[in-house]
C-alpha cells in the first residue's frame, strides 16, 4: 500500500514521491504559502497550448503551466481553437506577466489571473470573442471582474466577433463531455 509519503514495504518510494507527489506539494505550498492571500507569479511566457493555457518560466528558470482564470477557451479540435491560441500568443508570447494565482487545478496548473503591461490576458480574450466567461468558476473571481468579464462576453457576443461569429457555437465544457 503507498502511503501519502509514499511508503512501500516499509520503504520510501522514490520514484512515487519525486514524480508525482512531490511537484503537487511543492505547487500546493507555493499557492498556500502566504494564507488567503493570492500568490504573485513574475515570468516570461515561454508557451501558449491554447486559448486559455499558457506556460510561465520565472526568474529561477523554473517552469509553470498556467490556466487563466474566468474564460473558457475552445479545445482542440473545435472550431476557432487555433484562432483562440493565435490571439492569446499574439497577446503573451514571450512577454513578462505577473500571474495572480489563486489555486492548482486538477492537472496540477496554476489557475491565475495574468496581466500583460497592465491588461487582463482573460479580459481581452473575452473582448476579441476567443473565449466564454467560465461562470463555473465566477465565485473564485472578485466582484468587479465578475462584472467586466460578462460584460466583455456579452459584447463580443452582439457584435459577433470571434467565435461569436459562428450560428451556435458549442461551448468547450460541453464540447469535452462529447
Amino acid at each position: 500500500m503507498i502511503g501519502i509519503i509514499g511508503f512501500h514495504r516499509g520503504l520510501l518510494s522514490v520514484k512515487f514521491f519525486s514524480r508525482l507527489l512531490l511537484p503537487r506539494l511543492l505547487l500546493l505550498c507555493l499557492v498556500t504559502a502566504f494564507g488567503v492571500q493570492a500568490e504573485e507569479l513574475w515570468g516570461r511566457v515561454v508557451r501558449v497550448s491554447d486559448g486559455d493555457s499558457i506556460t510561465v518560466i520565472d526568474a529561477g528558470r523554473k517552469e509553470f503551466r498556467v490556466r487563466l482564470a474566468g474564460i473558457d477557451a475552445p479545445e482542440r479540435g473545435q472550431p476557432f481553437n487555433r484562432v483562440a491560441r493565435t490571439s492569446l500568443s499574439q497577446l503573451l508570447s514571450g512577454a513578462i506577466v505577473v500571474v495572480q494565482v489563486d489555486k492548482v487545478d486538477r492537472f496540477g496548473r496554476l489557475v491565475g489571473r495574468v496581466q500583460v503591461s497592465g491588461a487582463d490576458a482573460s479580459l481581452e480574450q473575452l473582448r476579441a470573442g476567443m473565449a466564454w466567461f467560465y461562470r463555473r468558476y465566477e465565485d473564485e473571481l472578485p466582484p468587479a471582474l465578475r462584472s467586466a468579464y460578462a460584460a466583455a462576453e456579452s459584447e463580443a457576443r452582439a457584435s459577433r466577433v470571434g467565435l461569436w461569429r459562428d450560428a451556435e457555437p458549442v461551448p468547450p465544457w460541453v464540447w469535452r463531455r462529447r
